[in-house]
């Protein structure tokens, strides 16, 4: 279905001026749109739920609905009193009154508003980013800390766990011609740098995107995620793996970030394994980049065969980096 069509069927004021690719997501397809009338300019964006990854379209729907009702109020309480103005997405709904449109394919489609002039970065641009990162993945923490995980559907089963990669790796290779955790907190499932948005003017974190993953789990994930991808100069593409290095420095700064908004909530037992989390979802990446490379990449998008090969290699490498320096990055930890 053309896209231009495709938005007449959602509720967004003026005139489509331009809609285009935009993003470097692995999963959806995700789409810029720009509208105009005389006075104003609203931007919006379209995506197309992969259903490979999201078979059950409604169920995000249903708690981006949660999260969203639960999220904005909050912002808005604290809106005199924090240090910056806060942001997060909102539904635009269909002209039907629905959350998202259906095409004659069968795909999914769902238009969320654009967050105002700020950019998501596919590279941390040094210590004060790594800060402001941090800063807003504890944040969002924050948010969703009093979010019932019961009133959200579960987008993802088995996200995260690790020995289900592992046995899906297992069958993966069978299947080849030559060849049960505690839920405790609410977790965004994938908060990669390019998932943080930084304010264009400010400078400061604004909002975290992507909200897809947002499901019941551990907070372990969210941090060793961030910092998997934070800390790693070279990113997730890199061919070159001796540039492959998880940055110390860009951790402490991160952690500094984080621990300002999280500190409150963090038990003994919570720290414990922050560390580990570190390592393990690294490793956790590396296995699934590899694994769907071997199943012929059917999950992550790729631009051309061996592109999730290399990512696995990538992810691999950066999980060496982490356990050579285990030691200073707990003695870091130990001290915030």
């Amino acid at each position: 279905m053309e896209l231009s069509l495709l938005m007449k069927s959602f509720d967004v004021s003026g005139r489509l001026v331009t809609i285009n690719p935009t993003g470097n997501g692995n999963v959806n397809d995700t789409f810029l749109a720009i509208f105009r009338n005389t006075f104003a300019e609203e931007q919006v964006i379209l995506q197309r739920v992969n259903r490979n990854v999201f078979p059950q379209p409604e169920a995000i729907m249903h708690n981006l609905r949660c999260l969203t009702a639960h999220v904005h109020p909050k912002l808005e309480s604290e809106a005199e009193r924090a240090d910056r103005v806060w942001q997060m997405p909102r539904i635009v709904k269909t002209r039907g009154g629905t959350d998202f449109f259906v095409d004659d394919a069968g795909d999914t489609w769902r238009v969320i508003t654009k967050i105002a002039s700020a950019t998501a970065f596919d590279e941390t641009q040094g210590a004060e980013h790594a800060a402001e990162c941090g800063a807003v993945l504890g944040h969002f923490h924050w948010l969703v800390s009093d979010l019932d995980p019961r009133t959200m559907i579960d987008p993802l089963p088995g996200f995260h766990i690790m020995p289900a990669y592992l046995a899906k790796y297992d069958a993966t290779l069978k299947s080849m011609p030559l060849a049960a955790e505690r839920l405790n907190r609410m977790m965004h499932g994938d908060p990669k740098v390019n998932n943080i948005m930084i304010d264009d003017y400010t400078g400061k974190g604004t909002a975290m995107i992507d909200l897809d993953t947002v499901s019941p789990g551990l907070i372990h994930y969210d941090f060793g995620d961030a910092l998997r991808s934070i800390c790693n100069h070279a990113g997730e593409e890199e061919q070159n793996l001796s540039k492959v290095v998880f940055d110390l420095d860009l951790c402490s700064a991160f952690c500094k970030g984080y621990m300002a908004h999280a500190r409150g909530f963090l038990t003994d037992s919570d720290r414990k394994y922050l560390y580990d989390s570190i390592r393990l979802i690294t490793f956790e990446l590396g296995l699934r980049f590899f694994q769907d490379y071997l199943a012929g990449s059917v999950y992550f998008k790729v631009q051309h065969p061996e592109q999730n090969l290399n990512r696995a290699r990538v992810q691999f490498r950066l999980c060496e980096s982490i356990e050579a320096r285990e030691r200073p990055i707990r003695e870091l930890l130990a001290g915030l």
